[in-house]
C-alpha cells in the first residue's frame, strides 16, 4: 500500500511539469516562437532547451522555469520508479 503515495506523488510532479510546460511555451510565444502543437508532446524537450538558450542570451542566467521543468520532470521518473520497486 505504501507504493501508492510514491505513484500519487509522481502523478502530482508530473501534472506540475505539464504547468511549468504550460508557461515555457507561453513565454516562447511571447517572444515571437512559433509552436507546433501538432508535435507539442515530441518538441517539448526542443522548446525547453530554446527557453534556455534564450533566456541565457538575454539576462545572462538561465530562466528560472527550466530549472523548475528539470527537478519536476526527474522527481516524476525517480518517485515512479520507487513505487515501482516498493510494489515488488
Amino acid at each position: 500500500m505504501d507504493y501508492y503515495l510514491f505513484w500519487y506523488l509522481a502523478i502530482f510532479s508530473a501534472l506540475i511539469n505539464v504547468m511549468i510546460t504550460i508557461f515555457i511555451i507561453r513565454e516562447l510565444q511571447k517572444r515571437g516562437v512559433k509552436i507546433n502543437f501538432f508535435l507539442l508532446r515530441l518538441l517539448i524537450p526542443k522548446y525547453v532547451h530554446q527557453y534556455k538558450k534564450m533566456t541565457l542570451e538575454e539576462t545572462g542566467s538561465v530562466g528560472k522555469l527550466f530549472f523548475w521543468w528539470i527537478v519536476s520532470i526527474n522527481l516524476t521518473w525517480i518517485l515512479f520508479i520507487i513505487g515501482l520497486v516498493l510494489k515488488v
